[in-house]
């Protein structure tokens, strides 16, 4: 039997999810904090110290599968990046409102602000959010709520609406006065969400792995986020940039994958995953393998060809390479040219 709550709410770790648990805790109710997880967001590893300086339990929820499965093809479109901000806030909700039962809750929270973000925080938006997630008389949103229609919680006398708050728009200085004045937070957190979906700098990762393959699978988009990402033409190529990476990209590796390893150098390891209807031949092999030699700075000063094992279903190759930062297939990190053009044609451009 699991310890039982008055509300479930969606926790991300950002400072308007933490105030919104606390703003209802503060009327003597019982609050557990969903952290969602996906191959593009969730920090597990910060949630015994968020429970421990906000006073929240926390609960670690994985949706990956979920996610991915969404994110191929949101039904509300991609924001300016590959960001599927409707169409998660729904999946979130809706996986959210299934959890009540479990729990003994009687309503959900959420830390949205009306007016706060273009895509998804816009008075329509979070009506339809609440509509297709089917938690229109669950949802209380505490940090906006005297900005919209009492809710039956409000209306039940179970929650007070008059403890609530009328935050709207784009600033944040409420927020950040109730975070150091109110709660005298020790740490107060960034506004940003922490999606990777949403960052300039990681979008490339997942538009060419979209743009390669048509339906990528979880463990693709895992492969992606992990390590340095080089393409050359449709052959992937993901290569570690510390001990973490490493045992990372080890951990990933699928039996059709193809490993390289220096044997006499200290160096990164790399993963070549080969894409339906792209080869990976002799040549395209050898300047991979040249390309990760060059990554070993002690194979660089050796200035001779070095063993590389390249390891493939169960085989294991020794090839002598030279280490080379530009071989002949001209592999590069990727890039996001073209993604506006790409959503177009899929219909998913907003």
């Amino acid at each position: 039997m699991h310890k039982q709550y008055d509300a479930l709410a969606l926790f991300s770790g950002g400072l308007d999810s933490i105030l919104a648990c606390k703003v209802v805790q503060d009327q003597g109710l019982k609050v557990l904090g969903l952290h969602f997880m996906s191959p593009f967001f969730g920090k597990p590893h910060k949630i015994e110290h968020w429970s421990r300086i906000y006073g929240v339990d926390i609960l670690p929820v994985d949706v990956s599968t979920a996610y991915v499965e969404m994110f191929l093809t949101p039904p509300n479109g991609y924001g300016q990046h590959l960001n599927p901000c409707l169409d998660c806030k729904i999946l979130m909700l809706s996986h959210a409102r299934a959890m009540l039962d479990e729990y003994g809750a009687k309503f959900l929270i959420s830390g949205e602000v009306v007016g706060q973000r273009p895509m998804s925080q816009r008075r329509d938006a979070l009506n339809m959010i609440r509509k297709r997630a089917g938690v229109r008389d669950l949802l209380l949103r505490p940090l906006c709520a005297k900005k919209l229609e009492p809710t039956p919680m409000e209306e039940s006398g179970l929650v007070d609406r008059e403890r609530l708050l009328d935050i709207g728009g784009r600033g944040r200085k409420r927020q950040l006065a109730l975070a150091r004045e109110t709660y005298r937070f020790k740490e107060i957190p960034t506004p940003a969400g922490g999606c990777l979906l949403t960052e300039a700098e990681s979008v490339g990762r997942y538009y060419f792995l979209l743009r390669n393959k048509p339906c990528p699978s979880l463990s693709d988009f895992r492969l992606a986020c992990t390590g340095r990402q080089l393409w050359s033409g449709g052959h992937w190529l993901s290569m570690g940039r510390n001990q973490a990476d490493n045992a990372a990209l080890a951990a990933l590796a699928e039996p059709g994958d193809l490993t390289f390893d220096l044997r006499n150098y200290p160096s990164p390891l790399s993963l070549a995953r080969p894409l339906p209807g792209v080869e990976w031949d002799t040549e395209v092999i050898r300047s991979a393998a040249a390309l990760a030699a060059s990554y070993s700075p002690k194979a660089v000063r050796a200035g001779t060809p070095v063993d590389m094992l390249v390891s493939h279903r169960g085989r294991v190759d020794t090839i002598a390479v030279l280490p080379d930062r530009a071989p002949a297939l001209n592999w590069a990190e990727p890039d996001t040219d073209g993604l506006r053009e790409w959503k177009i044609e899929r219909g998913q451009s907003l």
